[in-house]
C-alpha cells in the first residue's frame, strides 16, 4: 500500500473511463462531514480538488474512495482509503490498471472493485484487506460491470453497461447474473430491515426508485425520484436521501410525497454534490469542481 500525501482540513458547523486514458476524468473533492459533534457539523477534506476523486465507501473506521492518478499528461485510478482515525490516505490498489467504485464485502475481509483490465473489459475484483493474498477476479464472465451492491449472503445486484443498462442479480457461489430490471440507474443499494435491494430505472419515461426481493425475485415501485437524482443513500431504514446542487434533501420509503431539506452544504460544495454515503452520523460526499 502507498501513503497518499495527507489532506487534512476541518471545515466547521456513467461509463468508465478507459485505462490510462489521455485526458484527465471531471475533477470532484471527497469531503467528510461529522453530524454529531458538541460544534455541530464539521466537515474535513479528505481528497485533493484536482484530479477525479469520487465514489464514497463509508464504514465505521475509513472511507473508501475512487482516486484518480495522474503523471505524464494520462491518468488511471487507484482505490484509495482514508483512515479516520489517523487522518491518513492510503492508496489501496496501486496497480497499473484502473479501479472503481470500491465496496468491502460482506465478510468484512476484502474490499469489491470494478477493474479495467489490460484489454478493456470491466469484471469485478476483490482485494483482500486481512492478509498478504494478491487480488483476483470474482467473476471471470460477467462484464462489463458498472456498479455493484451486496447482500449478506454473498449475493449481490450489478450494474451491467448496455442498451440498454441491465440490473443483474447473482452470488459468489452461482456466478450468473440473471436479469432483474433494465433501464436502471448507477445506484444499487442493500436495506438490510427489508433483506431488499434499492436501485432506479426509467419506466414510462418516469424516474422510478424500487426495490429488488431476491427471494422471490421481484421488482416493487416505491416512489418517484426528480429527473436529475442520479445517486441516493439510506439513512435509516425507511428514508432515503440525495443532493440537488449542493443541499441534501431526505425522503421517507412510505410513499409519501413530503420531502424535506437535511442539510445545506453550501458553504463546503459550491457546485454540485454527486455521490454520496452515510454511516453513523457521518456523511461522505463527492463536489464537483470547476474548471
Amino acid at each position: 500500500m502507498k501513503l497518499i500525501k495527507p489532506l487534512l482540513g476541518v471545515f466547521s458547523i456513467a461509463a468508465l473511463s478507459p485505462i490510462m486514458a489521455q485526458a484527465s476524468m471531471p475533477k470532484s473533492q471527497v469531503l467528510l462531514a461529522d453530524l454529531n459533534t458538541p460544534f455541530g457539523v464539521q466537515v474535513s477534506i479528505v481528497s485533493d480538488k484536482n484530479s477525479y476523486n469520487n465514489q464514497p465507501h463509508l464504514t465505521s473506521t475509513g472511507l473508501y474512495f475512487t482516486h484518480e492518478v495522474i503523471a505524464d499528461e494520462q491518468s488511471q485510478t487507484d482505490i484509495a482509503y482514508y483512515d479516520l482515525t489517523s487522518k491518513k490516505v492510503i492508496n489501496i490498489s496501486n496497480s497499473p490498471v484502473s479501479e472503481y467504485s470500491p465496496t468491502v464485502m460482506p465478510s468484512g475481509d476484502a474490499v469489491s472493485a470494478i477493474v479495467v483490465e489490460v484489454d478493456g473489459k470491466q469484471k469485478l475484483w476483490q482485494y483482500p484487506l486481512k492478509s498478504e493474498d494478491a487480488p483476483s477476479r470474482i467473476f471471470d464472465w460477467i462484464e462489463p460491470v458498472g456498479y455493484h451492491a451486496w447482500g449478506v449472503q454473498n449475493d449481490l445486484v450489478m450494474f451491467i453497461l448496455g442498451k440498454p443498462h441491465t440490473l443483474q442479480y447473482t452470488s459468489v457461489a452461482q456466478a450468473k447474473g440473471k436479469i432483474a430490471a433494465s433501464n436502471i440507474g448507477r445506484t444499487l443499494i442493500y436495506n438490510n430491515s427489508t433483506a431488499a435491494f434499492l436501485f432506479s430505472y426509467t419506466k414510462n419515461e418516469q424516474h422510478i426508485l424500487a426495490s429488488f426481493n431476491p427471494q422471490d425475485k421481484q421488482v416493487e415501485d416505491l416512489l418517484r425520484l426528480p429527473a436529475q437524482v442520479q445517486d441516493f443513500i439510506l439513512k435509516d431504514d425507511a428514508t432515503i436521501a440525495y443532493a440537488i446542487k449542493n443541499r441534501v434533501y431526505q425522503r421517507k420509503l412510505d410513499g409519501s410525497d413530503e420531502v424535506s431539506q437535511w442539510l445545506n452544504l453550501s458553504t463546503y460544495c459550491e457546485t454540485n454534490i454527486t455521490r454520496m454515503s452515510y454511516n453513523n452520523e457521518k456523511l461522505a460526499f463527492a463536489c464537483d469542481i470547476t474548471q
